[in-house]
């Protein structure tokens, strides 16, 4: 039976680059030597370079879901200027376990290139308890408290400074508990708790280490989109003045957003994620 890289040269034809997600060491060394000429440039996505490439995306978080997992991989790609809007792009996966399964082309366009990648491998906290963190409130954006519309602020990583820079609005329930983000049962708590005013803080390890906070960090020289409201400027103040990352639902467009450094760097439909 003919391999994978026998039926590749039509799917290739004309592409602008070719990315390997968690290749073995035999299929990249010979895709690569297979190469040549006008063949697209290629790029492994990956936890880890673990094949040696010349050219490598890392792939932040496991993410079972292929489809999940060529978007990341591009937006990876993207974002190290290795592909452009516009480009023909073949990703070849693994669906199945036992290898290199799959292959699918796509074009890199605007609605893969999020921010959801530099979120995920560019932020302090650990890549699994932004997604995490990230999912709570995507799924409070569609679904909402009761059926309502509710806003939420999470602040993550980075806690002893975000709780330096804040103060309480009421007692908070996580004081003396060990719990993590993450956890089916702490996440229903954490979609209770949002109907209430003030900032979660989680720690880079996922930690919930409190709600109900007050943020108070200076907003001088916090530049965010007109229309959005109190909450929204707490979050963008809070990451300028800390190393965490801001996770904000929206109660009255329900959108989610996400600030580091003081910049908004995501904004997503939760009903088209």
């Amino acid at each position: 039976m003919a391999s994978l890289t026998d039926h590749l040269s039509d799917l290739v034809e004309d592409a602008d680059a070719a990315l390997l997600f968690s290749p073995t060491s035999s299929f990249h060394d010979r895709f690569v030597d297979d190469g040549g000429g006008d063949d697209p440039d290629i790029v492994v996505v990956a936890p880890d370079n673990d094949v040696d490439a010349e050219v490598f995306v890392e792939l932040p978080l496991p993410f079972d879901n292929v489809k999940d997992r060529i978007r990341f991989g591009i937006e990876g790609a993207m974002d190290a200027d290795l592909v452009t809007e516009g480009d023909a792009v073949v990703c070849i996966a693994s669906v199945f376990d036992g290898g290199s399964d799959a292959v699918i082309r796509v074009t890199a366009d605007e609605t893969i290139h999020t921010g959801i990648y530099d979120l995920f491998v560019n932020s302090r906290a650990e890549p699994s308890v932004i997604r995490d963190v990230f999912e709570v409130a995507i799924e409070l954006g569609k679904k909402g408290q009761k059926g309502k519309p509710v806003g939420a602020l999470f602040v993550v990583g980075d806690a002893g400074k975000v709780m330096n820079k804040s103060r309480p609005l009421s007692y908070n329930p996580f004081e003396k508990s060990h719990v993590h983000v993450g956890d089916p049962i702490v996440n229903v708590m954490l979609k209770e708790f949002s109907r209430l005013d003030g900032a979660f803080v989680v720690s880079d390890s996922g930690k919930i280490v409190s709600a109900y906070r007050y943020l108070e960090p200076g907003a001088e020289g916090v530049d965010i989109p007109k229309g959005l409201g109190a909450r929204h400027m707490a979050g963008g103040a809070i990451t300028r003045d800390t190393n965490a990352t801001a996770i904000v639902l929206s109660e009255s467009d329900g959108l989610v957003r996400a600030f580091k450094a003081g910049e908004l760097v995501l904004e997503i439909d939760p009903e088209e994620y």
